[in-house]
C-alpha cells in the first residue's frame, strides 16, 4: 500500500500537498507564534488578522490582482455565490443576465439567478449530454446585459474553457472553483471571480471572491447582511466568525505555490504534463477508455471523465484500484463511470502510478 495521503484523485475535497499537511497537523497542536491550537484561536486576534492579510497579499502577488479589485474570503461555497452574484448584479436592474449551461454545476447556478430577474441561457448542452462546450460564434450576446456568467471548468463532465467567452463590454462573472490558481490568468478580464477552496486551494469551508470595486457602487438596497459583499469588504472578510482553520491551510497552500512550486506558470506546466500523460493512454486505446468530452479542444486539465466498455468492468476497475491504494476515481452520480481529478496537489508520480495501473488493467481485461 502507498503511504497515506497519496494517490488521491478525488474530485473534491481534493488532495493537499504533503508539506502543507505536515504544517497543518502541527498547527492543530500549536499554531506558529502562539501557544494555542489553530482550532481554538479567536478570529478577532491580531494573529488571525495577519493570516488573512498575508493570504490576500499572496493571492494578489500570484495573480497580479489590480488594486481596484477586492479579495474576500467567504463561506457557503459556490452554491451561495449562485445567489449572491445575481442579488448584487441583477436585482432591480430590469436587465437580463446571460448564462451558459454547460454541465451539472452550471445548471445549478441558473435557478437562483432567476429569483432575482430575467435570465437568458445562451447555450444549453443538455441535448448533447454536456459533452462539448460552445464556441464564441454560437453565442448571441446582448451588449446591454447585466452580466455574463459561466463556469470555467465542469468537474462532472470533464470540460474546460481554454478561450475566453463573453463580451469585454459586459461584466464577466466566472465560477473558477475547480481550476482557480492552476495557471496564470488576467483578472482584469473579469468583473467577478469566485472559487471554493476544496479543489486546488485548501480544505472545504472557505470561498474566494475577487470582484471589481466599482460593482459595489450600484449595489441594491435590502440585501441580507451576510449576503452583502459590502459588509465583508468593510470588515476585511471577518464580518462574522470565519473558517479559521480553512483560511490558515489555504495560506499554507498559497505559500507552497509561491515558494515550493515557483508560481503559477510552473504550476500550469506541471498540470499540463499530468493531463497530457493521462489523456495519452486514453487516446491510444479509445475503445477501452471512452472519454466523455467529445472534442479535444474542450478537454479539462483538471477532471478526466470516462467510461469503460461495460459497467462490470467499471466496477472491477474501482475495486482493484482501491485495493491498490488509489482513492476518488468514481464518476459523479449524475454521469456514472469513472473520473480522475488532477488538481494542483496531485503529483506527477501519482499520475504515473495511475497510468501503470490503467495500462495493466486494460491488458488484463481488453
Amino acid at each position: 500500500m502507498p503511504s497515506p495521503n497519496r494517490l488521491n484523485f478525488s474530485p473534491g475535497p481534493g488532495a493537499l500537498p504533503q508539506e502543507v499537511l505536515a504544517q497543518a497537523s502541527e498547527a492543530i497542536i500549536q499554531a506558529p507564534g502562539t501557544n494555542q491550537s489553530v482550532l481554538g484561536i479567536s478570529h478577532r486576534t491580531d494573529w488571525f488578522k495577519n493570516i488573512v492579510s498575508e493570504l490576500e497579499a499572496g493571492f494578489r502577488s500570484l495573480l497580479s490582482i489590480p488594486p481596484d479589485y477586492h479579495v474576500l474570503f467567504l463561506q457557503g461555497g459556490s452554491s451561495l455565490q449562485f445567489s449572491m452574484v445575481p442579488m448584487l448584479l441583477l436585482r432591480g436592474t430590469g436587465l437580463t443576465a446571460e448564462y451558459l449551461r454547460t454541465g451539472y454545476w452550471s445548471s445549478k447556478s441558473i435557478p437562483d439567478a432567476r429569483l432575482e430577474g430575467e435570465v437568458e441561457v445562451l447555450y444549453d448542452g443538455e441535448s448533447s449530454h454536456f459533452n462539448r462546450l460552445p464556441g464564441q460564434d454560437e453565442l448571441l450576446h446582448d451588449p446591454s446585459a447585466a452580466y455574463f456568467h459561466y463556469i470555467s471548468n465542469e468537474t462532472v463532465e470533464g470540460l474546460q474553457f481554454h478561450t475566453l467567452p463573453g463580451l469585454d463590454t459586459v461584466a464577466r462573472v466566472c465560477d473558477m472553483s475547480s481550476d482557480f490558481m492552476t495557471a496564470p490568468l488576467d483578472v482584469r478580464n473579469y468583473s467577478l471571480i469566485y472559487a471554493h477552496a476544496q479543489k486546488n486551494l485548501g480544505p472545504s469551508g472557505v470561498t474566494i471572491v475577487i470582484l471589481k470595486a466599482g460593482l459595489l457602487t450600484k449595489a441594491p438596497d435590502r440585501i441580507p447582511s451576510m449576503l452583502d459583499y459590502r459588509n465583508h469588504v468593510e470588515m476585511g472578510s471577518i464580518y462574522n466568525t470565519p473558517p479559521v482553520f480553512a483560511i490558515y491551510v489555504t495560506l499554507l497552500v498559497a505559500r507552497w505555490l509561491k515558494d515550493s512550486v515557483g508560481g503559477l506558470e510552473k504550476m500550469a506546466a506541471i498540470n499540463a504534463r499530468k493531463a497530457l500523460a493521462l489523456y495519452g493512454i486514453m487516446d491510444r486505446h479509445p475503445s477501452f477508455f471512452r472519454l466523455h468530452a467529445a472534442d479535444k479542444k474542450d478537454r479539462s486539465l483538471m477532471n478526466l471523465a470516462f467510461h469503460l466498455p461495460t459497467p462490470a468492468l467499471e466496477q472491477a476497475f474501482l475495486e482493484q484500484s482501491a485495493a491498490a491504494g488509489f482513492y476518488g476515481l468514481e464518476g459523479h452520480r449524475s454521469l456514472g463511470g469513472l473520473r480522475a481529478s488532477l488538481y494542483n496537489s496531485v503529483t506527477e508520480e501519482d499520475v504515473n502510478e495511475l497510468l501503470e495501473f490503467m495500462d495493466d488493467f486494460r491488458t488484463r481485461h481488453a
